[in-house]
């Protein structure tokens, strides 16, 4: 019998393990590896890096990077380290078991990151606490700030922190790049809207920023994934199954 949990990604280029209940790889973890800007010989840190989906995309279309992931959960380090040996990725690859409220990494040119969108108590709570945790997408006890100053203090330079996150809460990232402090913590914003189909509003969101950089932000016209009879549009084809960049 196949595994249920072994996913293909990519055209069946990269393959992962998932655990049976709890957050699933989707599009969201190979859309937010699409826009990620490092070039060979970069390092990459995965901020909530999961069973590590987004990072080993990131790596399979960016030769010669290094990934570091984080993940508050064990069983997701685990499943992360596996996804890295069958891919032929563990010599370019470390994942840690940490809490990114205190992490004190090293500096990484640079930071993606999949935060969870939804508020606490907007959603019908599973009974069991270790399975709602494990579900991904509750934004419990760690904020987006937590997350954006997490990835502020481990950006090397003037490098790049990558997000996808739902789309209604733009104005909630834009506030927690540039910080309470009055001095802004990322600048050089890109915005790209992401569409299910033409003529409907956008439910996620890239966004793209750059530590200490002063430059206006862009709005990008955005990407949409399917065309009305469901398959999906050219541009993102070449995105989910043959590792394009977004940029």
């Amino acid at each position: 019998m196949a595994d249920k949990n072994l996913i293909y990604v990519l055209n069946k280029k990269l393959a992962l393990h998932q655990a049976p209940k709890g957050f699933r790889t989707s599009m969201d973890s190979i859309m937010l590896a699409a826009a990620c800007p490092a070039k060979s010989g970069d390092s990459i840190l995965d901020l909530g890096c999961g069973v590590g989906s987004a990072g080993l995309c990131a790596l399979y279309r960016i030769t010669n990077a290094s990934l570091t992931g984080i993940d508050i959960q064990q069983d997701h380090i685990e499943l992360a380290e596996n996804n890295a040996r069958v891919n032929n990725m563990e010599n370019c690859t470390t994942f840690i078991c940490g809490d990114v409220r205190t992490a004190q990494l090293e500096t990484f040119n640079h930071i993606i990151c999949n935060p969870p969108y939804m508020d606490a108590g907007t959603h019908l709570q599973s009974p069991s606490p270790a399975k709602a945790k494990a579900m991904g997408h509750i934004e419990e006890d760690i904020t987006l700030q937590d997350w954006v100053r997490c990835a502020h203090r481990h950006i090397k330079g003037q490098g790049s922190l990558t997000m996808i996150h739902d789309a209604g809460k733009i104005d909630n990232i834009i506030h927690a790049l540039y910080g309470k402090s009055g001095g802004k913590r990322f600048g050089g914003i890109e915005i790209i809207p992401i569409y299910s189909r033409h003529n409907t509003p956008a439910k996620r969101v890239i966004i793209r920023a750059y530590k200490h950089k002063k430059s206006k932000a862009i709005l990008h016209s955005g990407i949409i994934m399917h065309k009305e009879n469901g398959d999906y549009t050219k541009e993102a084809d070449i995105i989910l199954r043959h590792a394009a960049s977004l940029f």
